[in-house]
């Protein structure tokens, strides 16, 4: 039951070339489509309204945090990371979410009545609110780049 398999090996000259594809109407020139993005390139955004990110009145009121400085640290509470939200609605009421840098902090009495102070006499704003948080924690990576190199951390 030992049998013997052979590959056959045929020996050839040339082998035909393969038919070449043909599309119907090769010939024909097209017109270019209209560019799929001009509609896009074309549109104006949106304006926003004062109270977003970006807007008249919350930029305002972003302007003004940063006019109040650490009495410890020579940087103002904007870019020290301290301020974890601004939110503001239609009607001018702000509300502005904060931290310190520890809870036994000399200004903890006074800091959040001087932020509502500060944020209440932004024009456009009716009423200020600020909530004091210690969750989640400051920390030195809340503060922004340009914090970090005045304080010579960069």
């Amino acid at each position: 039951m030992n049998e013997e398999r052979k590959i056959a090996v045929e020996e050839v000259d040339a082998v035909e070339a393969p038919p070449k594809a043909r599309v119907e109407g090769a010939g024909e020139t097209f017109e270019r489509k209209r560019d799929y993005l001009a509609g896009f390139l074309a549109q104006k955004p949106e304006p926003l309204a004062g109270g977003e990110p970006g807007g008249e009145l919350y930029e305002a009121i972003i302007a003004s945090l940063k006019e109040i400085y650490d009495p410890e640290i020579p940087v103002n509470i904007y870019d020290l990371g301290l301020i974890y939200g601004v939110e503001v609605t239609d009607d001018g009421h702000a509300a502005v979410t904060m931290t310190l840098t520890t809870p036994h902090c000399p200004v903890a009495e006074s800091m959040p009545a001087e932020v509502e102070l500060r944020v209440a006499s932004v024009p456009g704003v009716a009423f200020a609110d600020v909530n004091l948080v210690w969750d989640p924690p400051w920390d030195p990576q809340k503060m922004s780049d340009e914090a970090k190199l005045e304080l010579g951390m960069l």
